[in-house]
């Protein structure tokens, strides 16, 4: 991560704790560990060992998901790229669409997409005009796109009050 990179991110982190044991690593390293994870598409056991232990980044990856950590950084992220392009820090118009993938029969749910002939699953996204991602709905490939559509629209209902238009295809 450069060193611009940084300096956007780090006041979105939380301040070191007075309490409890210091930590070891900091929040730029554990990043960058997780960044070499994501863009190399490998498993966090064959993590670069000059980074950082891989339980370390994993573990923290873990619990920001479980805390919601991830979803602040982004909303926050997003808000500052609309305002910067000029925009409402929320968006008044969205763009819908679904994509079916092929899974493995291990975990989570999967289902066969008669339409696009894949068994898997259905991801359903909500983008805003700037293309930058509102929502993402992931269930089983079987649900038919107006109901994954009802699915995406109740998880973002209450985030986006400006919200008025959305683009989808015919379904």
């Amino acid at each position: 991560m450069t060193d611009a990179e940084w300096a956007v991110l780090e006041p979105l982190f939380p301040p070191a704790a007075t309490t409890g044991r210091p930590r070891k690593w900091s929040f730029r390293t554990v990043l960058n560990g997780m960044f070499s994870v994501i863009r190399g598409g490998n498993a966090w056991r064959l993590m670069p060992h000059d980074l950082l232990p891989w339980e370390t980044a994993s573990l923290d990856h873990r619990l920001w998901r479980l805390q919601g950590f991830w979803e602040v950084l982004h909303t926050t992220l997003r808000k500052q790229v609309r305002v910067q392009a000029g925009r409402e820090s929320t968006p008044s118009a969205g763009i819908m669409d679904s994509q079916s993938a092929r899974t493995s029969e291990a975990g989570g749910p999967r289902g066969f997409d008669g339409g696009e002939k894949i068994n898997g699953r259905k991801r359903h996204i909500l983008v805003d005009t700037l293309i930058l991602v509102l929502g993402v709905k992931v269930h089983e490939a079987s649900l038919q796109d107006r109901a994954g559509a009802v699915l995406l629209f109740d998880k973002v209902r209450n985030t986006f009050p400006r919200l008025q238009h959305i683009w989808a295809e015919a379904g």
